[in-house]
């Protein structure tokens, strides 16, 4: 008899809750921050160029093999406008390929892909997901701008700067302070 008093009021507490279902494509889940979706690269608005050098690291990392690089000299390294000595000039994924595993984020020395929110890219033809560098720039510059993506060397920076009036003191003070 018990048991069936603890199962009516499971019934009757599923039957009063809200829905969890959405109405797709109208209603969307709202996706987490965590959420790693396709690779993108990403534009640095510094110079107006992107952070990939086509160094070719993530190419040779990735375990399905879908990406494909290729680097040109930097005309803006010439002019003394940036740093990077080389660029990407081609830049290629095949998002069928890809399995998100975010190996070439992680083996990236120059902070150029991330794992965007991107996740509804699916097309009709089999060969139709590739995608190319200005389309992988453009979901780059959307996801820095929807996310405050920062690269991993600025915000090291902005964490290191002491802020104006902080008790904090650096070891260089306290010396100062004892002698």
């Amino acid at each position: 008899m018990l048991g069936n008093l603890k199962g009516l009021m499971v019934t009757l507490s599923t039957f009063f809750r809200h829905p969890v279902t959405y109405q797709y494509p109208d209603e969307h889940k709202p996706i987490e921050d965590r959420y790693m979706g396709f690779p993108v690269l990403m534009w640095d608005k510094n110079v107006e160029e992107p952070y990939c050098t086509g160094c070719m690291v993530c190419v040779r990392y990735c375990p399905t093999q879908c990406m494909t690089a290729v680097m040109k000299d930097n005309p803006l390294h010439a002019d003394g406008k940036s740093t990077r000595r080389k660029i990407v000039d081609s830049f290629e994924i095949n998002l069928g390929r890809c399995i998100l595993c975010a190996i070439c984020v992680d083996v990236c020395n120059f902070d150029a892909i991330e794992m965007s929110h991107e996740h509804e890219l699916s097309k009709y033809a089999r060969n139709d997901n590739r995608t190319n560098l200005p389309k992988l720039l453009e979901m780059g510059k959307a996801y820095q701008q929807e996310s405050g993506w920062k690269p991993e060397k600025e915000a090291k920076a902005e964490a290191d700067v002491k802020p104006v009036g902080s008790s904090v003191e650096t070891k260089e003070e306290t010396a100062e302070a004892e002698s």
